[in-house]
């Protein structure tokens, strides 16, 4: 029995659509990596992209357990001495609701180009609405 490389090119992709409303940050963002990189697909490849697009709407409504609201942090740094700066996951949820997710699914994903590449996959939405009707996407259930 041969085993099969996935090439680039026959990969098929499918759009999906998941409501985060009510649902736990961590464990959302960990099947939408799975998803993502297509570890659920029979033709997995660890160096090739093999996975779906995914739409989350309904960011602005997601949660977070325990005293994470006010506990978590998110860091960033400008490159110049002492230009650290950090938010609190209460003030991301009402500054960019779409970037907790986004941040989340992110880590999870390997870092290199790889990694870069799959994460544009992902489309976040603070709403319901979302512009990639066109695409036909199916309604995934996590």
């Amino acid at each position: 029995m041969k085993t099969v490389v996935a090439k680039e090119d026959s990969v098929d992709r499918k759009w999906y659509v998941v409501d985060a409303a009510g649902q736990v940050l961590g464990r959302l963002a960990s099947n939408i990596a799975f998803r993502l990189r297509g570890k659920h697909k029979p033709i997995y490849t660890a160096h090739v992209d093999t996975g779906d697009f995914i739409v989350v709407v309904n960011a602005d409504k997601i949660v977070l357990t325990g005293k994470k609201w006010d506990d978590k942090r998110y860091y960033r740094h400008s490159g110049y001495v002492g230009g650290i700066k950090s938010i609190t996951a209460k003030d991301l949820l009402k500054k960019r609701p779409e970037d907790l997710i986004r941040f989340a699914v992110k880590g999870m994903l390997p870092k290199n180009s790889l990694g870069r590449k799959i994460i544009k996959k992902l489309k976040v939405y603070a709403g319901s609405d979302h512009p990639h009707t066109a695409q036909s996407p199916e309604s995934l259930e996590i």
